[in-house]
């Protein structure tokens, strides 16, 4: 009867911890920045412990953690690489924040601030990076001689990547950059900067493969998710966008010799103030790029200005115009069930290649309003057709 009891009793200490999503023979080794000599203060620079913590998590055979307790900590523009590393799952668990230097030129010089390149099974969970990137705003919008900026987080080709839970702070350029990669979620994540900060892209996106973007807030000065060159299976749902330029395919065309954009599914979005809702936009220019098999599902849209819109004769602020013809070739999109409110007259914007017009557009149980009236659209060089009901009317 003992032994009875006790076997009972083994079994739902088991049941308990397996309902706790505790995997008991894959404990992982911990390692505590603090012990590398990081220091929580903000003011020391603790960018040699965190290379130092890497370094040892990297060369155990077995899964790992790099904890960052509460506190915060001083950061320069470093390169964690997955070179020389032997463990096969990372997890960076961050209870913290990380801070960049005050003086914006030391990152403004970097091309990134926190890099990832060629690891695989990496994790970063919670906390917080605020790279300080307002004063460089403001030297931008003053014309002076100003930095490029850095990117605050970026995976470059690198695979089977998570990143949950994590809040970008005021990032001097991109927020955080896919590039290159494999096998990629994106979950719970909070971006936020001023709507007229420059070029502070949230996500982007580019020459990657199963990426997926879920659950997530982003306030920024650019493009909420940009999509760049060479995206294949890449799934987005469940993102609130605003202030922002709304979810981006592109630019596009910015060089002849161009990967194509396809499979690209957008689900559950809510766009509040933005420039843009759905937007394609490419160069007017030759590429033998392609947008092929795309799917916007599914959206709120709460006084934008360019609900859905393709540009393909893209230019901002009409500097440096190439003046030629699209060579990007764009098939097979459909936008459904996409409702509310567009704060100019014209709702729906094709503006299409006239050597490759737009093949396959469908507009799909389509609602959209300005100041309780009528929207419009315009089409030029599109091809496709309607279901349901559509408003505007269809110019297709």
């Amino acid at each position: 009867m003992e032994m009875l009891m006790l076997c009972l009793h083994s079994i739902l200490l088991f049941i308990f911890l397996v309902s706790l999503n505790i995997n008991i023979s894959s404990a992982k080794t911990s390692y505590n920045v603090l012990a590398y000599g990081a220091r929580p203060n903000g003011k020391t620079d603790s960018t040699q412990a965190f290379l130092d913590a890497w370094t040892a998590a990297c060369g155990s055979t077995a899964p790992t953690m790099i904890y960052i307790p509460k506190g915060r900590y001083l950061l320069g523009s470093v390169a964690f690489t997955g070179g020389n590393c032997k463990s096969p799952d990372i997890t960076i668990r961050i209870d913290g924040t990380l801070i960049a230097p005050d003086d914006y030129r030391i990152l403004g010089l970097a091309s990134n601030w926190l890099s990832f390149e060629g690891v695989s099974g990496v994790s970063i969970v919670g906390g917080a990076l605020d790279a300080k990137g307002s004063p460089l705003w403001d030297c931008k919008s003053k014309g002076s001689n100003c930095p490029a900026g850095a990117t605050t987080l970026s995976f470059v080709n690198s695979k089977n990547i998570k990143i949950d839970g994590l809040l970008s702070l005021n990032s001097q350029m991109f927020h955080i950059v896919i590039n290159g990669c494999q096998n990629v979620q994106v979950q719970g994540v909070r971006v936020i900067a001023a709507g007229d900060s420059p070029n502070t892209d949230g996500i982007h996106v580019q020459l990657s493969t199963d990426v997926a973007i879920m659950n997530s807030s982003i306030k920024t000065g650019d493009d909420c998710i940009s999509i760049g060159p060479g995206t294949k299976n890449l799934w987005i749902e469940r993102v609130r966008c605003g202030p922002g330029h709304g979810i981006s395919i592109g630019s596009l065309a910015k060089t002849m010799d161009e990967p194509g954009v396809q499979n690209v599914t957008v689900k559950s979005t809510i766009f509040t103030g933005t420039t843009n809702g759905f937007r394609i936009k490419s160069w007017a220019r030759h590429s033998t790029g392609f947008v092929q098999a795309i799917r916007f599902i599914g959206a709120t849209m709460i006084n934008v200005q360019n609900p859905i819109i393709i540009d393909q004769n893209y230019c901002p602020h009409n500097l440096n115009c190439p003046n030629q013809v699209s060579g990007i070739q764009i098939s097979d999109v459909m936008y459904q069930g996409i409702r509310g409110t567009s704060a100019t007259p014209v709702a729906i914007k094709f503006d299409c290649s006239f050597k490759y017009p737009c093949k396959g557009i469908g507009l799909q149980n389509v609602n959209l309003t300005y100041f309780n009236k009528e929207a419009q659209s315009t089409c030029t060089n599109a091809i496709g057709k309607t279901y349901g009901q559509v408003q505007p009317d269809n110019c297709l």
